[in-house]
């Protein structure tokens, strides 16, 4: 399968700060990557290298087989870039807007006409094509900006948080949006914080931290990193400070989140007798155990497992 994207030993400093420390990755034309990390772990000056918007101090990144930095303008013809904000224009309606970045994108007449309809039709805008853009709802909103970026039909999308702020509703919308643009044949690689939305659209997951790569493979096989350990949530009767107090003290035992009635913990054996006698010993210490329940590891967890791996050997 042919590569959209190379990015080979990238590394950008400002100043004696380096925000990139040498990654590389690949994806290929057609997928749909997740991009994730802390603020100020490296994503978006990666996703601005690769959008053209920055220089690299060292290193490569081709999109679609040209180099970001020698072919900058052919670059730009096969990619769309949203960033995590734009510009909203006063007295400016959504149908101003579009048609604005059309004409910058070169388009005329019929064909100008019949890309702002299918671009309205896609990202459902026509309801309020006649609405200020300054009175517009976050949903909305990113609406309209993944619309601009779609104007020149680019195969590569590189999209920085298109999700953030949205509503419960507006992110099932935004999820619908990204499986269309998969299913038509476009790459996609969308930074986000939040990682159970991108585990179901996404079919890789790059996490990065402090510049570096901690992984780049599916959710499953981040989920599956530690295999030695479980997740189990104990709900209890009353107060679950008696059975975070037994946690503490219990050797192979550690609290994860502790809730109104319940704690999660981490228990540093899988196996089945590991379990059992662990779930007798809480009942035998006095713990009232309501429910008692093994649950798939969360990705949020096995992301968490892999920075205290990184902190702890020093990295």
């Amino acid at each position: 399968m042919p590569l959209a994207v190379e990015v080979r030993d990238l590394v950008r400093r400002f100043g004696t700060f380096e925000a990139v420390r040498g990654i590389s990755f690949e994806i290929p034309a057609g997928a749909v990557l997740g991009f994730i990390g802390a603020n100020g772990a490296g994503k978006t000056t990666t996703m601005r290298i690769m959008a053209t918007l920055e220089e690299p101090t060292s290193g490569t990144v081709r999109i679609a087989g040209r180099d970001v930095t020698e072919h900058p303008t052919e670059v730009r013809r096969h990619i769309g870039w949203m960033p995590d904000a734009y510009g909203a224009y006063p007295h400016v309606t959504v149908s101003d807007y579009l048609d604005f970045y059309a004409r910058a994108h070169g388009l005329r007449g019929e064909t100008r006409r019949r890309r702002l309809s299918e671009i309205v039709e896609f990202t459902d805008l026509g309801r309020i094509s006649d609405r200020e853009m300054t009175v517009l709802s976050k949903g909305e909103s990113q609406r309209l900006c993944l619309g601009r970026t779609l104007l020149s039909d680019p195969e590569i999308l590189i999209l920085d948080e298109p999700a953030a702020g949205l509503d419960p509703r507006a992110r099932i919308e935004f999820k619908r949006l990204v499986r269309l643009l998969a299913e038509s044949g476009k790459t996609l690689f969308i930074s986000s914080h939040i990682l159970s939305e991108l585990e179901e659209m996404c079919d890789t997951l790059l996490f990065i931290d402090d510049g570096r790569i901690l992984h780049h493979g599916s959710a499953e096989s981040l989920k599956r990193g530690d295999t030695q350990k479980t997740i189990v949530t104990v709900t209890v009767a009353g107060s679950p400070e008696p059975l975070r107090e037994w946690a503490e003290m219990s050797p192979g035992v550690e609290v994860v989140e502790t809730a109104a009635a319940s704690c999660r913990l981490r228990l540093e054996s899988a196996e089945p007798d590991f379990i059992a006698d662990r779930l007798r010993a809480m009942v035998g210490a006095g713990v009232r155990v309501v429910d008692f329940r093994r649950e798939e590891r969360r990705l949020e967890d096995a992301f968490v497992d892999v920075l205290r791996k990184v902190q702890g050997n020093g990295s």
